[in-house]
């Protein structure tokens, strides 16, 4: 067996004159360092994050999921016998823990923390560490697979958190701090600008995602997942939820999900316990430079409509198929992404001024968003009224127990078609 050893060498340079630095390294050989120059170098003054990052490590937090996965296994003991005999193995079923860890932020006093809908999605149990290595359980209040997004709740009063920034504010090239709590130890601070907004990097597979990512270059990595991207006046701007990468760690890109969304979701589960999400009632495609010529279109950025739904507030207020959404209230719109995340900080009810360009004019309309039942009604959590039931699904211990492999229950009655029969 080799063992390697690593040797760390601290290297010092002498701005001032070419002689010669010589440090001793932990191996005692000798190692001389040469000035790379005789210049005096000229002072650089760079960003100071220490008041932001003061301000955002205490509202980090450490999440633990713990759940049991059920796994199927063969009893090949008896295999001489069982192919004597031609009888199969006999199949059994066991539940392997899984543990998975992420970060997550503070942001009420009494206890509720914003993190990723996939660091708590399978969990069965809960675990929040503060950046004070005091530890709580903690309850799942809401989960979001559209936008990554989750509510978790500890029990316990007076945490420091996070103020709210405006996403919509936040300019490539500006200097942001990533924020995570990814060994259980203390919040980690990492620092780097915003490389670019509105990205979709198609991660999310849920209907109806909407993904229009900050893209920064500071570094993330696994179980920074549910951190905070923080501006350097120490405000929430971001909630960092994947890499770019080959490996699973940190190749240079980081992306973050939209404070102004995280805002929304976050607000809709507290106060209805789903997220009620609008639709402009269309199908629409982004526009390239082809397809720019191919239309006869002034130019190549916008969302073209390619369909209007019948009964849609979209409809209603007049839009058509060949239309070129290019702003929504006071917010442009250059691709899908832009639009997604415009139109995912509103509720059904809400009425946007929709800015298109038809026949090469541009047109105002004003649209009123609808909910996916094509209403503004508030939609329950779990609730199907045509049944009058709502439902939860089964734990893998309660399928294990049934020895079924999907399944919900149902957990309230009311009047509907399940309570007649």
């Amino acid at each position: 067996m080799a063992i390697l050893g690593g040797v760390v060498a601290i290297l010092i340079y002498k701005s001032l004159d070419n002689n010669a630095i010589s440090l001793m390294p932990d191996s005692g050989e000798e190692v001389e360092m040469i000035a790379a120059s005789n210049s005096i170098p000229f002072p650089v003054i760079g960003p100071d994050f220490v008041e932001s990052a003061d301000k955002s490590v205490h509202a980090v937090v450490h999440i633990k999921a713990q759940w049991s996965q059920r796994t199927q296994t063969y009893d090949n003991f008896f295999d001489l016998f069982n192919d004597f005999f031609g009888n199969p193995n006999k199949q059994y079923y066991y539940n392997q823990p899984v543990i998975a860890t992420g970060s997550g932020v503070i942001i009420s006093s009494d206890g509720y923390i914003v993190t990723n809908n996939h660091v708590v999605q399978e969990a069965d149990h809960l675990e929040v560490t503060l950046n004070d290595n005091r530890s709580f359980e903690a309850k799942v209040i809401g989960k979001d697979p559209s936008t990554d997004l989750a509510l978790i709740k500890i029990e316990s009063s007076g945490l420091p958190t996070l103020e709210y920034g405006d996403s919509d504010k936040l300019k490539v090239g500006e200097w942001v701090l990533a924020v995570g709590n990814p060994f259980n130890l203390t919040s980690t601070v990492t620092a780097g600008i915003v490389s670019a907004k509105a990205r979709n990097i198609n991660i999310l597979g849920a209907k109806s995602a909407i993904e229009s990512f900050i893209q920064t270059d500071a570094v993330v990595n696994r179980g920074n997942s549910g951190g905070a991207l923080v501006n350097t006046d120490g405000e929430l701007v971001g909630i960092n939820a994947a890499i770019a990468s080959n490996t699973g760690s940190y190749t240079g890109y980081s992306f973050a999900i939209p404070v102004n969304i995280v805002k929304k979701v976050i607000s809709d589960f507290m106060d209805y316990g789903e997220v009620q999400r609008a639709y402009l009632g269309i199908t629409f495609r982004e526009i390239d430079s082809k397809f720019a010529e191919e239309n006869d279109l002034d130019e190549a950025y916008g969302v073209y409509i390619a369909d209007v739904l019948d009964g849609s507030g979209a409809s209603k207020a007049g839009l058509k198929t060949g239309d070129v959404i290019v702003k929504i209230d006071n917010t442009k719109i250059i691709s899908k992404s832009s639009l997604l995340e415009t139109i995912g900080t509103k509720r059904p009810g809400d009425i946007v001024s929709v800015s298109v360009v038809r026949d090469h004019k541009l047109e105002e309309f004003e649209v009123e968003l609808k909910n996916i039942s094509g209403n503004t009604e508030v939609i329950k959590n779990n609730k199907i009224e045509l049944l009058g039931a709502s439902f939860v699904g089964l734990s893998e211990e309660e399928k294990s127990e049934l020895n079924i492999n999907h399944g919900i229950k149902v957990v309230e009655l009311g009047s509907g078609k399940f309570k007649s029969s």
